[in-house]
């Protein structure tokens, strides 16, 4: 048998992805252009979406309730961000509490009830130019002072010799008196530098008025991780606690000096 093949049958036409030769029609043409920019439009509007949601996320302020029952109001930042009054208000009240001292102690009872008496210093190491006692709200405070390289020990044994004996008798009592408190400067991520200025005031029996001399300071200060409230934790830790709970210490104490600055 002979096969016969069919001259007239179509030749199939290779597979082609783009062809342009050949035109569309222009109602095809127009929907699939209305759906691209459909499509691109939808995919800017979802890009925008999650920038302002990025935002939002870090600006927005949420009611947060502590454990003593107050609700104050937060705002989520970086864990080693602080504000500026965070910072200075971490800076005076730390330096008012180990610069005030009026020789008296203030405790609590078995009952709960507050009793003041005199107060006998805690010693810190004593030298020939110090008996090496520094009141015992100075030493509570000084624990917002930075542990490395042995610093806040160094502190307390300076502060002793600066503490005079009269304190513990009731002779003699010392005020400190911020003057001001400059904006912190960031010095890198998490470590900032800010400016102290006051007066040291100095009170005996036979001087009513007061002797004051100048307290100027440049404070340097890190975040740290701010330390959990436990219930069961000793009176010591609980002051440990409270000094630190701004989430802040002070790593560097020199003397201010505008001469130097840049």
């Amino acid at each position: 048998m002979f096969n016969i093949k069919n001259s007239n049958k179509p030749k199939a036409e290779p597979l082609q992805l783009l062809k342009f030769n050949k035109s569309v029609p222009t109602r095809i043409g127009i929907i699939s252009l209305t759906g691209f920019s459909m499509a691109l439009l939808s995919l800017l509007l979802q890009l925008l979406n999650y920038g302002a949601v990025s935002s939002l996320g870090k600006k927005q302020l949420a009611l947060v309730q502590l454990s003593s029952g107050e609700s104050v109001v937060a705002q989520a930042v970086d864990p080693n961000e602080r504000s500026n009054e965070v910072i200075k208000k971490f800076i005076s009240d730390s330096f008012i509490k180990m610069f005030n001292w009026d020789g008296l102690n203030r405790t609590f009872n078995e009952k709960g009830e507050p009793i003041t008496k005199q107060d006998t210093g805690i010693d810190v190491g004593r030298t020939e130019r110090s008996n090496g006692r520094v009141t015992t709200s100075s030493y509570e405070a000084a624990f917002a002072i930075s542990e490395k390289q042995d610093f806040r020990a160094a502190f307390l044994r300076k502060l002793a010799a600066m503490t005079p004996a009269g304190i513990f008798n009731g002779n003699t009592q010392v005020s400190l008196i911020p003057r001001f408190i400059s904006e912190p400067r960031k010095i890198k991520d998490g470590k900032w530098s800010v400016d102290f200025i006051a007066t040291l005031v100095t009170f005996t029996r036979e001087n009513n008025a007061g002797n004051g001399i100048l307290f100027n300071k440049t404070i340097t200060v890190e975040s740290v991780s701010t330390p959990q409230q436990i219930s069961h934790a000793t009176d010591l830790a609980k002051k440990i606690y409270q000094a630190r709970q701004s989430g802040l210490e002070i790593t560097q104490i020199v003397d201010l000096n505008l001469a130097n600055r840049k």
